[in-house]
């Protein structure tokens, strides 16, 4: 049950942040400054230097007996092959994110029942991740859809829960969850401007604003 619970959980947060950056450093402290603006859910890719040391970093500081922040879950993205997801599971993630669909991986995954979330661009896709018992498809590159692609896709997959990544802000979030996403990921617009000013805090500010707007968004969503 615990592994349904973790997804209950990313589902009502509904904003995951992923995070990328040129360091451990500079990721721990834009998923300090998420959580802060109040995102609960931390993604970190693996295409980060030493990713894995932003990864143990973030478990031991909110996983522990005392976190600074209730409820915050920790995950891995850009995760390739099995021999990573492994790597990632050890190091504290408590979910995985694939740019693709990869039966070695997710095998992995549900070996030591972890939540995946692979990319899926193809309703082909989506039924092979059924099949191998994905909860939640990653639908991307997200920006070559529209949010009216999920109903559609939904037609003959009622079955399939989907997060769209890439492309969603704060212009079509709003969208996207009432279209029936199970949540979102959001990456570069969440700390674009703060890479390029150097100032971490406007992440928190746009975290804000993404939480304020999928909570206007699900509104009434069970």
């Amino acid at each position: 049950m615990q592994k349904y619970h973790l997804l209950e959980r990313i589902r009502k947060a509904g904003v995951v942040a992923v995070l990328r950056g040129d360091s451990p450093e500079e990721v721990v402290r834009f998923a300090d400054k998420a959580v802060e603006g109040g995102i609960r859910v931390v993604e970190v890719t693996m295409t980060v230097p030493f990713a894995l040391e932003a990864v143990a970093a973030l478990a031991k500081k909110y996983l522990a007996p005392n976190p600074p922040a209730e409820g915050v879950v920790i995950g891995a993205g850009t995760v390739l092959d099995a021999e990573t997801a492994r790597a990632v599971i050890l190091a504290g993630a408590q979910f995985v994110v694939t740019p693709a669909l990869n039966r070695e991986t997710v095998a992995l995954c549900n070996r030591y029942r972890v939540p995946v979330m692979p990319g899926c661009m193809t309703t082909r896709d989506m039924i092979e991740a059924l099949e191998l018992g994905v909860d939640v498809v990653k639908l991307f590159p997200g920006n070559l859809y529209s949010p009216s692609s999920l109903p559609a896709i939904r037609g003959p997959l009622p079955q399939v829960n989907i997060m769209p990544t890439g492309g969603v802000n704060l212009g079509n979030l709003k969208d996207w969850i009432k279209a029936g996403a199970f949540a979102v990921g959001i990456g570069s617009d969440l700390t674009g401007e703060a890479k390029k000013t150097g100032n971490a805090d406007l992440v928190a500010d746009k975290a804000r604003a993404y939480v304020n707007a999928f909570r206007e968004a699900a509104d009434g969503r069970e």
